[in-house]
């Protein structure tokens, strides 16, 4: 499957306030899911000594899923393609990285 399969199937699938005119609601559920996939490795440290077995492992696939779902919904809130955003996010990580600065800090590196 494709981002932009991907984006267009999950957004028949969005149901929140004012859908294609809130930003807001998506933006709080990916900071929310993002929360949930920390505390499944937060977890892991504390109680396994950061083991992670299947069980655990398809947990976090599950919360990534979520992550992943919000993300498609703050693009298509701005009409952003997911397909445009990942083709410019590997350019700009392979630029600094031939450039060596994939490591430093600040967006406009």
């Amino acid at each position: 499957m494709t981002f932009e399969e991907y984006q267009e199937k999950s957004r028949r699938t969005a149901v929140y306030p004012s859908v294609g005119q809130n930003y807001i609601y998506p933006t709080l559920g990916l900071t929310s899911e993002a929360g949930e996939v920390a505390d499944k490795i937060k977890k892991a440290l504390r109680d396994h000594g950061g083991e992670v077995d299947e069980e655990r492992r398809q947990n976090i696939a599950l919360e990534l899923g979520d992550v992943l779902w919000y993300v498609a919904q703050i693009a298509s809130e701005f009409k952003l393609s997911l397909e445009d955003i990942a083709a410019q996010n590997i350019t700009k990580l392979f630029s600094r990285q031939d450039r060596g600065v994939i490591s430093g800090s600040g967006d406009k590196r």
